[in-house]
C-alpha cells in the first residue's frame, strides 16, 4: 500500500531544523497530530491540529479515522527510539498501522544530544527511559561505573532516580539534567544521587554516573538468595542459574512461571534481556506479596502475577516463549504448556518429591528432551572445623518445543 502517514521527528529548533522533505510535508499537511510541545515548535502551518487523545491507547484509532488525507505526526527526536512512532507500527498489538503505510523522518535523538553534550561515546552508554514506565525498571543497570542516559516523566524523575540510587548504596552518583537540548534556553544541572533537591524542568534527558559501594547485582543469573525475601521456599542460587540457562531468556519474549513462590525466576528471566516479561501464577497471595516486592526492589516492577490454580489459571494468557514449572506439577499442567509452546519454546521443570520425580521421569520418556539430576553442597561449619551440607537433589526435565 502506498504510504499515506509520515511521522516527523522534531527537535528544539522547530520547523528550521527539518529536512528539506520532512519540511516539505509538515507544510503540506491537512491534519497534524502531536502534543502541545510539537505544536508549539510548529507555528504558521495552516493544518488542523490535533492533540493527543485521552486514553492515549485510542491514538491509532484516531489517527487511522483521518487517513485519505494528508496526516502528520509530530514527535521528539528520533520517531522509533522509545517513542509514539514505533508504538504506532508495533506489529504486537492489533490495531497497529503496518510500516509500509508509514514513511518515517527522523531527527537527532535526545541520546545523541545527551551524549555529545556529556561527551560520551553513544556505543557505551546504556540508552533507558521512564517516561510512561515505573522509575525502578532502570535498577537492572546500577554497576560502578555504569553511564546511563535515561528518558523521563517529569520534574519528579531524577529525585526518583536520585533515592533509588542512594538506597541502594550509589548515592555518590553524578546526575545532570539536561533541558532543552539544541535549543536557545538549553540548560544543565548537576549534583549527586544522595544530595540531590534540585528543581527540574518537566522536559529534559538524565545522564547518571554511577558511583559509590552498592551491592553488585548482575543482570546473569543467579542472584544471592538474599537478594530476595522470601519464607524459605524458592528455587535456590545455583539451581535458579541453570534454570535459566535452560529458559534462554530473549529481548521481548514472555515467560509463564507457574508456581512462582517469591518470583525469583521470573525476576531474574526479566533481568537478563531488554523488553523480557513474565506472568507469574501461584495459589498462595503471601508468596505473591513476596514477588511482587521482589520485582519492584530488582528493577522489574512491571512482572504480572496471578492468584490462582493452575491448570485454570492459565486460561487466557498471552502465548508464552518459555515456561518454567517450579510447583503445581500435573499432567494437565504439561498438556496445556505444550499446546501454548510455539516452535523454539522452551519448556522446564523442576521436581524435589518423588511423586514429582515419577511424573517428570514419565513426561521425558513420552515426550523426549533432557533429564538430569542435580545436587549442590555448601561448606558449613562443624564444630571448629568445616564440612559439606548437601541440599535436596532436584530432578529437572527440560524440553526444546
Amino acid at each position: 500500500m502506498t504510504p499515506w502517514l509520515h511521522i516527523v521527528g522534531i527537535g528544539e529548533d522547530g520547523i528550521v531544523g527539518l529536512s528539506a522533505a520532512a519540511r516539505a510535508q509538515v507544510e503540506a499537511a491537512e491534519v497534524i497530530v502531536g502534543g502541545d510541545r510539537h505544536h508549539a515548535l510548529a507555528p504558521n502551518v495552516t493544518a488542523e491540529r490535533v492533540a493527543w487523545p485521552s486514553p492515549f491507547d485510542a491514538m491509532i484509532s484516531v489517527i487511522r479515522g483521518y487517513m485519505g488525507r494528508r496526516v502528520v505526526v509530530l514527535v521528539t527526536g528520533d520517531p522509533l527510539w522509545f517513542s509514539v512512532g514505533a508504538r504506532i507500527s508495533n506489529p504486537k498489538y492489533d490495531s497497529h498501522i503496518p510500516a509500509g503505510e508509514i514513511v518515517y523522518h527522523p531527527q537527532l535523538s535526545a541520546f545523541q544530544w545527551a551524549a555529545a553534550r556529556m561527551g560520551w561515546s553513544l556505543a557505551d552508554v546504556e540508552t533507558l527511559t521512564a517516561h510512561g514506565r515505573p522509575a525502578e525498571q532502570i535498577v537492572p543497570s546500577f554497576w560502578p561505573g555504569a553511564r546511563m542516559l535515561v528518558l523521563t516523566a517529569g520534574a519528579q524523575t531524577p529525585g526518583e532516580i536520585a533515592g533509588l540510587l542512594t538506597a541502594r548504596g550509589f548515592g555518590e552518583s553524578r546526575l545532570t539534567v539536561l533541558g532543552s537540548l539544541g535549543g536557545a534556553d538549553e540548560l544543565r544541572i548537576k549534583g549527586t544521587a544522595a544530595e540531590w533537591d534540585a528543581p527540574c524542568p518537566a522536559f529534559h534527558t538524565l545522564a547518571v554516573e554511577v558511583a559509590g559501594a552498592g551491592r553488585l547485582l548482575p543482570r546473569i543469573p543467579g542472584l544471592p538468595d538474599d537478594a530476595f525475601v522470601h519464607d524459605g521456599t524458592m528455587t535456590k542460587r545455583e539451581m535458579r542459574a541453570l534454570t535459566l540457562a535452560k529458559l534462554m531468556p530473549a529481548r521481548g519474549e514472555r515467560l509463564w512461571d507457574i508456581g512462582c513462590g517469591c518470583g525469583s525466576i521470573s525476576v531474574e528471566w526479566m533481568r537478563a534481556a531488554p523488553g523480557a516479561e513474565a506472568t507469574g501464577i501461584d495459589n498462595r497471595a503471601d508468596r505473591l506479596a513476596y514477588a511482587r516486592e521482589n520485582a519492584v526492589q530488582l528493577g522489574v516492577p512491571r512482572l504480572a502475577l496471578i492468584e490462582g490454580q493452575v491448570p485454570e489459571a492459565m486460561d487466557d494468557l498471552p502465548h508464552p516463549d518459555a515456561v518454567f514449572i517450579g510447583g503445581g506439577l500435573s499432567d494437565a499442567v504439561v498438556g496445556k504448556t505444550l499446546e501454548a509452546l510455539g516452535s523454539g519454546g522452551r519448556l522446564v521443570a523442576n521436581a524435589v518429591t518423588l511423586e514429582s520425580e515419577i511424573l517428570l521421569a514419565q513426561m521425558h520418556e513420552r515426550h523426549g528432551g533432557e533429564l538430569v539430576r542435580i545436587s549442590t553442597a555448601h561448606a558449613e561449619p562443624v564444630g571448629p572445623y568445616r564440612g559439606w551440607r548437601t541440599g535436596m537433589p532436584v530432578t529437572q526435565w527440560s524440553l526444546l518445543t
